[in-house]
């Protein structure tokens, strides 16, 4: 793979997470604004997102608000606004500890996608774009998390053997990150394994395999 200056590595890492960022920050906005709601707020009014303590369940259990459903593809893919107070599934939903325990989490992440670029070698342009992209989606929903409390989601998918968790542009760019990361794992252990075999056979034929099994 050829090889690239160090200055281009982050000047990639920066624009891919950059824009990521601007995508899925841009797409919440027009959601939470857009996207018609169901429900009053606890004292009664009309749901205006981001509002934590208004789209949580109360003690019994029924959510205050909640976003109504808007269809792409009827059947298949729609529009529902859901004020995520956790993480995927919702966990630790708890607004006391889950946005400090989610937020410290997500600032973490983001300085581990740092060191591992600065310590990635410059031809890895793979493991470059899935740095990038899983540092833009964890800012992504860090800013929800420390700015409402709550992560806006609004793309919901019917597969029909189940329905997919409400999820957002952050949340794409962080999957299609991780996978990159896969695939770069994979290629390094290609290489990884055909260096070893290309060290075997020079050593087999200097008569050094021995020392090198041992």
């Amino acid at each position: 793979m050829a090889e690239v200056s160090n200055a281009a590595k982050w000047r990639l890492f920066t624009i891919v997470g950059v824009l990521s960022l601007i995508a899925d920050q841009a797409t919440k906005i027009w959601a939470r604004a857009a996207l018609p709601t169901i429900g009053k707020t606890i004292d009664g009014g009309a749901c205006i997102p981001p509002q934590p303590a208004d789209w949580l369940p109360d003690a019994s259990h029924h959510v205050h608000c909640y976003g109504d459903t808007v269809n792409v593809i009827k059947g298949f893919w729609t529009w529902r606004l859901s004020m995520n107070p956790g993480s995927a599934f919702g966990l630790f939903g708890s607004l006391a500890v889950g946005r400090v325990l989610l937020s410290i989490v997500g600032v973490a992440a983001v300085i581990g996608m740092f060191v591992m670029l600065k310590k990635s070698r410059n031809n890895q342009k793979i493991l470059h774009w899935a740095l990038a992209l899983v540092a833009g989606g964890a800012v992504g929903n860090l800013i929800d998390r420390i700015y409402t409390g709550m992560v806006t989601d609004f793309i919901s998918w019917d597969l029909k053997f189940m329905v997919w968790p409400t999820f957002n542009v952050a949340d794409i760019v962080l999957v299609a990150g991780v996978i990159l990361m896969f695939i770069d794992i994979q290629i390094e252990g290609k290489a990884q394994k055909a260096l070893k075999l290309e060290r075997q056979k020079k050593a087999r034929a200097a008569g050094l395999v021995k020392d090198l099994e041992a």
